[in-house]
């Protein structure tokens, strides 16, 4: 039982330090952090692509997808000067495949899938009456999660707990309900947390994104004090996939500091 638990172990470390890599430079904000990263970057591509596809076809049928054309205008005319900027995390992107519209519905929300697919939903603008630099915070978050591959490094981070549950689980001979403890464990004590973590980092390098855009940093903190009083979940910090809105802005009361020489350097 030992050997076999040994060569399980030796197994597992052999994967996580064969697919140890960082997916963008650190840019202002130290973004290059090591990420493990089990799944390939064409199958999460592949898989974007097609999801978007059946997005954009559902709300073309829907009659809801880009119409009105000025706010899609204005939402990719603040996406192309964001994008444009993406470089100074990863270069390749630059020559990404970007797609970005707008779907005309009341969700707060906005999104951008791996390989730069977006989508801005109405919702989000009208209810938080969006700045221009508000818009950008909100967009320059989404595509950071693009540009770090957060929902790839999700996806092997998953596949590598479960892994490691299920052997756990077995070696031990703890039975189905063995098994459910070490899931909740794994999820409260390493998948919610690893979640937080990509939201502040998303935070993090998109708030630069907009200052090297030109658009003043603290627009960011904006944000989150208008999703304050427009009110929300209230599902305790330790519970959640996200930060809560207070700790958001504290955060990025500083990263703004740390970004504001980029943003009079691009307004010169």
């Amino acid at each position: 039982m030992k050997n076999m638990f040994r060569v399980i172990s030796f197994v597992l470390a052999s994967m996580l330090f064969s697919a140890c890599m960082s997916t963008t430079a650190g840019g202002s904000v130290g973004a290059d952090r090591s990420q493990v990263m089990l799944v390939s970057e064409a199958e999460m591509n592949q898989q974007a692509e097609s999801s978007y596809a059946e997005v954009l076809a559902e709300a073309k049928k829907n009659r809801t997808l880009n119409p009105d054309a000025a706010t899609t205008a204005r939402v990719r005319n603040i996406a192309n000067r964001l994008i444009a900027q993406s470089g100074a995390f990863r270069k390749d992107a630059l020559n990404w495949n970007w797609q970005v519209n707008v779907i005309k519905e009341d969700t707060v929300n906005a999104w951008c899938m791996p390989g730069g697919k977006i989508v801005v939903y109405t919702g989000i603008i009208d209810a938080l009456k969006l700045t221009d630099g508000e818009l950008a915070a909100i967009m320059g978050h989404e595509i950071s999660h693009a540009l770090k591959e957060h929902s790839r490094e999700q996806a092997s981070k998953q596949a590598l707990s479960s892994i490691g549950v299920s052997v756990i689980s077995e070696i031990a001979g703890l039975g189905d309900l063995g098994y459910t403890v070490l899931a909740l464990g794994a999820q409260y004590g390493l998948t919610l947390p690893f979640s937080r973590k990509c939201e502040t980092e998303a935070d993090n390098m998109g708030t630069e994104l907009m200052a090297r855009a030109g658009y003043d940093p603290h627009e960011a903190i904006n944000v989150w004090n208008k999703m304050n009083r427009l009110g929300g979940s209230s599902t305790p910090q330790i519970l959640s996939t996200h930060p809560s809105n207070d700790t958001r802005i504290k955060n990025l009361t500083e990263i703004a500091e740390t970004v504001y020489p980029l943003y009079q350097a691009a307004r010169k």
